[in-house]
């Protein structure tokens, strides 16, 4: 199946997949509440903010696999990223990333290859993907912040022209 027409669930239950943002750059993040990294939330709205005018979109997949730093449900995760970091951009339900029971989404996305040509698992929280509207992929490690140089030259490269 294509990425953009794997089906995913939004935190409130509806329907969606990335073709829903079609002509649109989306940047793709398996995101939790009680990480060290959680800051990166504050980065990830920034960047929303800075550039959804321009056509980014940012998409937070909540995941409880690392170290269950992540164990709310859909209302406690919500509540936390609006009241604690302003979040405004989409979050989905809470799916896997690696293993047995990952979601296909994250099946196709951790054969990206990273900047150094590493693909497969998703090594912990906040592990960044940005699908260009051209259907390119690229990968960001965890620690690599989301205003980072290369994250920004990225993002402005994927945006519709």
């Amino acid at each position: 199946m294509e990425l953009r027409e794997i089906p995913f669930t939004t935190i409130n239950g509806e329907p969606a997949s990335l073709a829903d943002y079609e002509g649109r750059a989306v940047l793709v993040v398996n995101v939790a509440s009680k990480c060290g990294l959680t800051p990166q939330y504050s980065k990830l709205e920034a960047l929303q903010q800075r550039y959804e005018d321009r056509g980014l979109t940012v998409l937070g997949f909540p995941c409880n696999q690392f170290m269950n730093q992540e164990p709310g449900d859909a209302e406690t995760i919500a509540t936390f990223c609006s009241a604690t970091y302003g979040v405004t951009f989409p979050l989905m339900e809470k799916i896997k990333v690696n293993g047995r029971n990952k979601h296909p989404l994250y099946e196709q996305l951790r054969e990206v290859p990273d900047a150094d040509g590493k693909a497969g698992r998703i090594k912990w929280n906040f592990e960044k993907f940005l699908v260009a509207p051209d259907g390119s992929v690229s990968r960001f490690r965890p620690t690599t912040e989301p205003d980072d140089p290369a994250v920004i030259a990225a993002i402005e490269a994927a945006l519709p022209r």
